[in-house]
């Protein structure tokens, strides 16, 4: 049996396996996608189920996901994962053209692809604008560009959060964009369709429409999404425990299961507060010894191009005015050419000749290095 045809076998089987139970676990309602031949699927990116949820839509097609490649890192399950389901790996934090070659290898191919064209999971609940390239690789390809949304997923299992809340969760078939109209457009209108198609703004969709999501740590880890006290403009006094985040200057927050902040001043969600401080760390300064801030219980490894890590100490991450320091070596800023975070509690960073991880082994807030 040659690789395509395992792979299709086993997309029957996980098929059969998760539709019993995991929409019924998100309380996913999907539209069906039914497009002949090879498709581009690109969708929004707000949980990390996000890959099997979108397979929902697709009963009868099946598709390669370009992936993150720190998932192709962890041994056995990284080889059963190839085994499977060849997931497309992409470098976060670098520059890395494999993926769009694999991509349009598959789809020429008459593979269908999917690809999360944001980069990365919403913190906030509103999309990211795509990857600028993917108007470009849509219209190289040859396949129907099919754009798609899932709404509710950031209130039922938010990036920074702990546990599942249980509300309601849709997957929206969008867009159609057969080949013969991705010619009639440039990749910068493609582009624009893509970023209008799979926009989402959780917390403007629940002010117009409120439902109840359900969990018991609402509020928990929230401190890896928000870094600034509004009330005392300190960096990492921010701590969370249950539905309350409260800060050692005695500010305190309760989250609500619709996702609002009780009481609603200085901010009445998550998303605000993003905004404010997105803007005011600019105006942070650093102290006497050029410290903006600093960290614990960091390790380092060097990634390799085989995917394998190589691990290089640990111990603090700081960042200083001119450079980032980590278990004992230093990343001149100048030298670093990329950074990117995986899930809620990696870094990622291009730096001179090599690509690095840091892994926070607590809740350390790592999205203040980047903000900054």
């Amino acid at each position: 049996m040659d690789e395509y045809a395992r792979h299709r076998r086993i997309w029957a089987v996980l098929q059969v396996l998760a539709r019993p139970w995991l929409p019924r676990r998100f309380r996913l309602e999907s539209d069906r996608i039914d497009v002949e031949g090879p498709i581009l699927l690109i969708s929004n990116h707000v949980t990390a189920w996000d890959p099997l949820l979108a397979a929902m839509s697709l009963p009868k097609k099946q598709i390669y996901y370009v992936a993150s490649e720190h998932i192709l890192r962890r041994g056995f399950t990284a080889s059963l994962l190839r085994w499977m389901v060849a997931p497309i790996p992409l470098r976060k934090g670098g520059a890395d053209l494999t993926a769009v070659k694999q991509s349009l290898k598959h789809l020429r191919a008459g593979h269908s692809v999917c690809i999360f064209a944001e980069g990365e999971q919403s913190w906030d609940g509103r999309t990211i604008p795509v990857v600028r390239g993917t108007g470009s690789l849509a219209r190289a390809s040859g396949a129907t560009l099919v754009t798609f949304r899932f709404e509710g997923g950031y209130l039922t299992l938010p990036r920074w959060g702990r546990g599942l809340r249980r509300g309601k969760m849709r997957g929206r078939l969008v867009g159609v964009y057969p080949p013969e109209k991705l010619q009639t457009m440039t990749a910068d209108e493609i582009n624009d369709a893509i970023d209008r198609d799979i926009r989402e703004d959780a917390m403007a969709r629940q002010t117009a429409e409120p439902v109840q999501y359900r969990g018991k740590y609402p509020a928990e880890h929230l401190e890896t999404l928000l870094y600034l006290c509004p009330n005392c403009r300190r960096v990492g006094t921010l701590h969370s425990r249950g539905d309350t985040l409260s800060c050692d200057c005695g500010l305190s927050v309760r989250m609500t299961d619709v996702g609002f902040f009780e009481p609603q001043t200085p901010f009445a969600h998550p998303a605000a507060w993003e905004d404010w401080q997105r803007a005011a760390i600019k105006e942070l300064q650093p102290d006497e010894t050029g410290l903006y801030f600093r960290d614990g219980g960091m390790t380092l490894l060097r990634v390799e191009r085989d995917h394998s890590r190589r691990e290089l100490g640990r111990g603090d991450l700081a960042r200083y005015a001119d450079r980032l320091e980590c278990a004992g070596h230093t990343f001149e800023l100048a030298e670093i050419r990329e950074m990117a975070m995986t899930q809620r509690d990696t870094l990622l960073l291009t730096a001179n000749d090599g690509y690095y991880q840091i892994r926070c082994d607590g809740t350390a807030n790592l999205r203040k290095y980047l903000a900054l």
